[in-house]
């Protein structure tokens, strides 16, 4: 806490050094808070300095409250994927993580996130069609094991020509509503077996990388930390805060109260 002013006024340098204090920020309305955990989605401040028209302020100040402020994953297939009967669903998988940070993997194919949000799912899937004829594919998104409506892409992975194999990248991207410990799936299914999600190592004449079979990023769009947390009641003394089902220690915020 700063230095006060007792209730009948100071000297003139203790006023000074008061009035300077505010001046440089220097001020008694901030606090700490560390919401709730267990599944908890409220968490109360208790503070004599709210009123019932305050506005409060909050910031995340710990490191876990920083990590949920902007999650992501980056995740790719680098093996081939094949399916071994046409016309039959099969979920994508991924083996390797590039980035992570309250997005992650789970049994292989779900793409799960720790905090509800809004979410953009973003992807690119190498094919390849080792057969003389053409071929249909078709992918869609599944969340918590339900198809999406209206999510599915249909198109045609060309045919062979001379020793060349037929390939297509597929790229889309979604935008998904998800709570806490929600995953999606990409599902697909092929009209014939020798369509493949085609890994390919890397190459020469010119060098270049190697090419993933499948690329899925998911990206937090909102909302942002400061709305994620939020103030949803007060009265004289306290403030409930409203939170997503919290699960992680030492989730602090720090808070400004304003009037």
């Amino acid at each position: 806490m700063f230095r006060v002013l007792p209730p009948f006024g100071g000297d003139p340098r203790a006023t000074a050094e008061i009035v300077n204090g505010i001046m440089n920020g220097k001020t008694n309305n901030t606090g700490l808070i560390t919401l709730a955990t267990g599944n908890a989605t409220t968490t109360t401040i208790n503070d004599a300095r709210i009123g019932s028209d305050s506005l409060i302020i909050l910031v995340p100040v710990s490191a876990a409250a920083e990590a949920d402020s902007a999650p992501y994953g980056s995740f790719q297939s680098l093996v081939d994927q094949t399916p071994t009967t046409a016309n039959t669903a099969y979920a994508i998988t991924y083996d390797t993580t590039n980035l992570s940070n309250g997005v992650s993997v789970a049994s292989s194919s779900r793409v799960t996130v720790k905090n509800y949000g809004i979410y953009n799912f973003q992807t690119s899937i190498q094919f390849t069609n080792t057969d003389s004829q053409a071929h249909a594919v078709s992918v869609w998104f599944r969340k918590n094991g339900s198809d999406i409506a209206n999510s599915n892409s249909q198109l045609s992975i060309p045919a062979k020509h001379g020793s060349i194999d037929g390939s297509s990248l597929f790229a889309v991207n979604f935008y998904f509503e998800l709570q806490a410990n929600d995953y999606i799936e990409m599902m697909w299914s092929t009209t014939s077996i020798t369509v493949i999600l085609d890994y390919l190592p890397t190459q020469t004449t010119p060098t270049r990388p190697a090419t993933p079979s499948v690329i899925a990023t998911m990206q937090y769009v909102a909302p942002s930390a400061s709305t994620n947390v939020y103030v949803s009641s007060q009265t004289n003394g306290s403030a409930t805060l409203t939170h997503y089902a919290n699960i992680t220690a030492d989730k602090t915020y720090g808070y400004v109260v304003i009037g």
